[in-house]
């Protein structure tokens, strides 16, 4: 009398494939749609009026310095002080000889100050400045 043993079907070790495109792409927009991007707040800069403006393209050869009405200063997102300004934009030119410094005073901000930052560009041979303003219109 022969015994009738069952065969065990084999288990396949292999993933699904099949569903996991859906996963992740619902994986990626679920995180897309909760990620929150802050933007920066930097300080509180209120821009003076200009009649005739001339608009420079964004590019990386700009270096921005903020200047509020408390005589606070940030440049490229770094809070500093006014003495700091000269050795920072010296370095910032012997790395990049072509680089454009846009100031966006508040227009409440002292002459002095300004004058005081113009100063040090000019100290730190950064010789391409603009001025960011609001146009009127």
């Amino acid at each position: 009398m022969a015994v009738g043993f069952k065969q065990k079907s084999k288990l396949s070790s292999e993933i699904p494939n099949s569903s996991l495109a859906d996963i992740v792409f619902l994986l990626l927009i679920f995180f897309m749609t909760v990620t929150v991007f802050k933007e920066y707040q930097g300080l509180r800069v209120q821009l003076p009026m200009a009649k005739a403006t001339q608009k420079i393209e964004a590019r990386r050869d700009i270096s921005y310095i903020w200047l509020d009405r408390e005589n606070r200063l940030n440049i490229d997102d770094v809070l500093l002080s006014m003495p700091e300004v000269r050795p920072i934009m010296a370095e910032k030119m012997r790395e990049n000889p072509a680089l454009i410094v846009s100031i966006r005073a508040d227009e409440r901000a002292k002459y002095g100050n300004v004058a005081l930052l113009m100063e040090a560009l000019k100290e730190a041979n950064a010789l391409r400045i603009n001025f960011a303003t609001i146009s009127e219109s």
